[in-house]
């Protein structure tokens, strides 16, 4: 559909910036904070840990003026569930509550709106080793957890994302470090432990509004559009599969209140179908999300699968993509690569888009959506990230060209707002408007410097989306 004339982006609209709290934060294990399962698990080699990443813990302040600099509306980060429960559950840790008042204040002086999410895969360790989500009781653990956060800073915080890409770590734990190695069945165990999180993200929805009845909250799956990989009917019915066990099973759920019907078909005949308690479905059913957080970053291609092959490596974000009877990955000869294999698909964001709210009716902000690339500092302190530039340039005309189609978009937080530690590739993978002085086993002086991308968003926040060039 071809428009005339775009609308403009909504007059309160939410230009931000995102960030998580394991790959900013740093400060791993001081005032009182307990290992997660992230600072537990092994990373690539000739990569960097998250035991500094990018010194934010101890910065923020100077990050977070820089963020007001470039005119930032709202700034997405995570709290760190071991700052708050060193044990994932138990006594509080002051020092985790004061240093997050102390953020969440910082943010507010600078006018800027802070979007919490509560959750973003670095689960307490001392409750991994009690089962993780596989044990019921991390249900409560959460849930707990949920209460004191919004007992301390629901007076400030007006928007809440419950679980970061939850369908990430049940297809791709492993490669995110979240899945527990001593499990003996794990796509058994996974789905088991998916159910577990969607009971404690729809306690967490409840409980936000019961608390506090002026805020927002909602899921930030990852959600992108499946293309088959022609108009063979096979095809189409394997991206058919694929959409419903990559995006649909999580946001049904979270609006709905129900298994998506292919994707639970899929649990039985692979046998991974989740026990179900009594009063699971009916807690699941009366939690209602206000908004859908997602992200986005390429769209991925699927064919029919004969069983035999095998699975596709698509890219580092997506890590491996089949399964064999179900679907297989495929590449999509119209989209150009980046150069860590990612197929660049602005359209297939404005698709998304309009998949997702013809889906549900539900208002959308973008929590992620960004390109990690090795960017080079030049003489000057100058980081000439073009590359960033074009990317984000055109999936925000596409955003744009959404919004044209009647889809209610309210916010746009890329990834990421500053540079931090990739999970894959360290912090040689930046993904920043903001260069950190560090390299992988070099810290440097950590210093802070603003990117070619940096003043160019400044100026697309300025306009209101009007000025992209």
């Amino acid at each position: 559909m071809k428009h005339e004339q775009r609308k403009p982006f909504p007059k309160d609209f939410l230009w931000g910036g995102s960030t998580s709290a394991y790959q900013v934060e740093g400060a791993w294990n001081e005032d009182g904070k307990g290992p997660s399962v992230i600072d537990m698990a092994k990373y690539p080699e000739g990569t960097t840990d998250f035991k500094v990443a990018s010194d934010h813990y101890h910065r923020y302040k100077e990050d977070i003026a820089l963020f007001a600099e470039m005119g930032f509306k709202a700034y997405r980060f995570s709290i760190a569930w071991t700052r708050i429960y060193p044990n994932g559950d138990g006594e509080v840790n002051r020092k985790g509550i004061e240093f997050y008042n102390n953020l969440i204040n910082e943010i507010r002086k600078h006018g800027i709106e802070p979007i919490v999410t509560i959750y973003h895969f670095d689960l307490p360790f001392a409750l991994q080793e009690k089962g993780g989500w596989s044990n019921r009781e991390t249900i409560d653990a959460y849930e707990n957890y949920c209460r004191t956060l919004f007992e301390h800073f629901g007076d400030r915080v007006k928007y809440w994302l419950t679980i970061n890409e939850q369908n990430m770590m049940i297809l791709h734990g492993e490669a995110i470090g979240t899945v527990d190695p001593n499990l003996k069945n794990p796509k058994k165990a996974l789905y088991q432990q998916n159910h577990h999180m969607l009971v404690a993200q729809a306690k967490a929805m409840a409980l936000c509004h019961q608390m506090l009845p002026d805020a927002k909250i909602g899921p930030a799956p990852n959600i992108v559009t499946i293309y088959p990989a022609s108009s063979k009917p096979e095809d189409v019915l394997a991206a058919n599969n694929y959409a419903a066990i990559r995006n649909w099973l999580y946001l049904d759920m979270a609006v709905y209140g129900r298994y998506n019907n292919i994707a639970w078909t899929y649990l039985e005949q692979k046998g991974y179908t989740p026990t179900i308690l009594e009063g699971d479905m009916e807690i699941l059913q009366n939690a209602k999300p206000d908004f859908i957080a997602f992200n986005y970053y390429t769209s991925q291609t699927v064919a029919a699968s004969d069983g035999k092959e095998d699975v596709n490596h698509t890219g580092d974000q997506h890590i491996t993509v089949g399964e064999p009877g179900v679907y297989k990955g495929a590449s999509n000869p119209h989209l150009k690569k980046n150069e860590f294999g990612w197929e660049i698909d602005p359209v297939g964001f404005r698709t998304t888009l309009r998949e997702i709210y013809d889906r549900y009716h539900l208002p959308l902000i973008v929590t992620e959506n960004g390109l990690g690339a090795i960017d080079q500092l030049e003489e000057g302190d100058v980081i000439n990230d073009t590359y960033r530039i074009e990317f984000l340039r055109n999936h925000i005309e596409q955003m744009q060209l959404a919004i044209s189609d009647g889809v209610e978009v309210f916010g746009f937080c890329p990834w990421s707002a500053i540079d931090l530690v990739s999970t894959h590739q360290g912090i040689s993978k930046r993904y920043g408007f903001i260069y950190v002085n560090r390299d992988e086993f070099d810290l440097k002086d950590l210093r802070r410097i603003r990117k070619q991308s940096f003043y160019w968003y400044k100026q697309v926040i300025s306009s209101n989306g009007a000025n992209l060039d």
